[in-house]
């Protein structure tokens, strides 16, 4: 297992090793005229503005939307599992079936426009909010699916015990249920946000200043859309690897003992 491991290090050390010199030889043969592109497209005053806002908005439609979309799918996740014949209880688990397949069976963009030029059409405010709340609840009704999954993982003996022992099913499923189910999804959830960093990329089209929006208002001014949409791409990839790479040391930081 440690040779494979190790060979593996190798295989990937390798790759990587050529990919950037791959970059290099390029870089080093086309050198004046990158630095002519990226003078010309990033080192001026639109630059500096949009592109910090840009990416400012995109983290935080992702963050907002996350926290949003996590408690609303817990919610929504307790209902559908809930055993109870009390009238209230099938009215709101009918509900919350809709609301996941609503969600789930149509396109983001579709449900952002919808929201924005529909529900909230006499709306002044700043578009980004909008975009906030359709995103959260796009990511409650996937994030409902996965910690359906991640209780269907956790043993039944589980919250039998935890009622067998008096406590309501409210307790059982906050104290014993729940902590196991997100320990067990806990890669689906970080899987979750790395998506939504790419996912809120159509916030503009509402009219909100993201990343993309912030590249696409760059390239308009200069009309190298070929410069601009590479690096746009490029800076995606990095932030999207870091995220990736730092929710891996999150989760065997978190889970180690377990």
């Amino acid at each position: 297992m440690e040779k494979t491991s190790k060979k593996e290090l190798i295989v990937r050390g390798g790759l990587i090793l050529a990919v950037l010199l791959t970059l290099v030889i390029l870089a080093a043969v086309n050198w004046d005229y990158l630095v002519y592109s990226f003078s010309r497209n990033f080192a001026n005053e639109s630059a500096s503005t949009l592109l910090p806002s840009g990416l400012a908005n995109t983290f935080l439609v992702t963050i907002a939307a996350f926290l949003m979309g996590l408690i609303l799918g817990t919610l929504v996740c307790i209902i559908n599992q809930s055993k109870s014949q009390n009238v209230f209880v099938l009215i709101g688990k009918q509900i919350a079936k809709f609301y996941v397949l609503l969600f789930r069976g149509t396109p983001v963009v579709v449900q952002l426009l919808v929201i924005y030029f529909v529900i909230f059409a006499s709306y002044k405010g700043e578009p980004i909010y909008v975009a906030m709340l359709c995103f959260g609840l796009n990511s409650g009704a996937y994030v409902s699916e996965y910690i359906r999954g991640g209780i269907g993982a956790v043993p039944k003996g589980q919250l039998e015990a935890g009622l067998s022992l008096g406590l309501s099913y409210r307790k059982t499923m906050s104290k014993i249920v729940l902590p196991q189910a997100y320990k067990n999804c806990f890669p689906s959830l970080c899987n979750e946000i790395v998506s939504l960093i790419k996912e809120t990329s159509v916030v503009g089209f509402i009219g909100a200043i993201d990343l993309t929006k912030a590249f696409q208002k760059l390239a308009t001014i200069t009309y190298d859309y070929m410069t601009v949409y590479l690096v746009m791409g490029a800076v995606y990839f990095i932030i999207v690897m870091i995220l990736t790479y730092l929710l891996s040391l999150l989760e065997r930081k978190v889970f180690k003992n377990a």
